[in-house]
């Protein structure tokens, strides 16, 4: 009788091993019509997210970018937050994929996004206002100016922060943009703080630098203030109730193609544009005052680039 109980656990237990065996290595090697690039597809579940979300100081490429550049090449195999993914780093690929969609590639949305349609829309309406076109005849002239203005105003002050400062340059230049006014709080610099926030492991957990992020990211100018997020979301949810108050108007900017659209295109809701006015102020800060930054500490670190440019 003990012996028969033996043989049943033992049974058991390797029924339990082969199958632990083979979903670690169906989770190692994923399905794929094609043929996958290289790569590391990382602990099962777990994937390689934690490495992904590791915070780095370093103005260099980020270190899971870089080791796996190395390891790997520009194209490989990985998995982050539950999904399996491949992760591409030439330019020319990246390029091709683009111009394919509906063609041989299938894009990816957010769930938040009705469809991919109306992800077009949006991205048409965003180059309308801040594509080539419009930089090389409308905006460069106006940055011009308030840049020779602000430099002018830099030049009498001891010492200038650049990456705050500028990020305050960029969200006037923005608010003007997408919505023809400028506000009398200058949320630039806070702003730019909210996307590192994101930009961590998203542990919705207290203690946690998300968590932060989310309900405790106060301005400790104003300690009595709300969040950040909830005064730029008030902000823009005020300039849009008041532009659909006064529709159609003059103004031309990308608010007023979005109310203008709001009853024809799909999942265009009030709550929708306000948050996308919020997203495009924080992507244009975010994207553009670091690398101006980085510009400036490069050239000063090279005097003979500097001079050769001057």
């Amino acid at each position: 009788m003990e012996q028969w109980w033996w043989y049943f656990w033992f049974s058991i237990i390797s029924l339990f091993g082969a199958s632990l065996g083979n979903w670690i290595h169906r989770w190692r090697n994923p399905k794929c019509n094609g043929k996958l690039p290289p790569g590391s597809m990382g602990l099962p579940l777990l994937g390689e997210t934690l490495s992904f979300f590791v915070t780095s100081n370093s103005i260099d490429i980020h270190p899971f970018v870089a080791q796996r550049m190395k390891r790997y090449g520009s194209l490989f195999k990985t998995s982050l937050a539950g999904r399996p993914v491949v992760v591409s780093l030439d330019p020319d690929f990246n390029y091709f994929v683009l111009q394919q969609e509906d063609k041989l590639v299938e894009l990816y949305y957010m769930d938040s996004v009705a469809n991919g349609d109306f992800h077009k829309y949006f991205r048409r309406v965003i180059l309308s206002h801040f594509g080539h076109e419009p930089v090389k005849h409308k905006l460069l002239s106006q940055f011009e100016d308030v840049i020779n203005h602000e430099l002018q105003d830099w030049s009498k002050l001891p010492q200038v922060d650049l990456k705050h400062q500028t990020a305050s340059i960029l969200f006037n230049m923005a608010s003007k943009i997408l919505m023809s006014c400028v506000p009398e709080e200058n949320l630039g610099h806070d702003l730019s703080d909210i996307l590192r926030g994101l930009m961590t492991f998203p542990v919705y957990f207290p203690g946690t630098t998300f968590y932060k992020c989310l309900k405790y990211q106060i301005d400790l100018r104003f300690p009595n203030s709300n969040t950040i997020r909830k005064r730029a979301l008030k902000l823009t949810s005020g300039v849009l109730e008041e532009r659909m108050n006064l529709y159609p108007t003059d103004k031309g900017d990308l608010l007023e193609k979005m109310v203008g659209d709001m009853g024809n295109e799909a999942g265009l809701t009030k709550q929708f544009v306000s948050h996308a006015l919020f997203g495009l102020l924080i992507a244009t800060i975010e994207t553009i005052a670091p690398t101006i930054t980085l510009a400036a500490k490069y050239l000063l670190d090279n005097p003979s680039a500097l001079q050769h440019l001057t």
